[in-house]
């Protein structure tokens, strides 16, 4: 099975880092990952990954 996540940065507060992190730890793995950009001016960070679990 594959999950495609939009992971998003932009500060320490406003991420969601710990929905990527709570999925590697329930065994999905990172099969690929591609930058994206964001808005014009925004300093968000935008990363499309696509997971795998068995």
């Amino acid at each position: 099975m594959q999950k495609a996540l939009v992971v998003n940065y932009f500060n320490e507060k406003k991420n969601n880092l710990e929905e990527i992190n709570q999925l590697l730890q329930d065994g999905w793995r990172v099969v690929s990952q591609s930058s994206m950009s964001g808005s014009a001016g925004s300093s968000t960070v935008y990363s499309l990954i696509i997971l795998e679990k068995n």
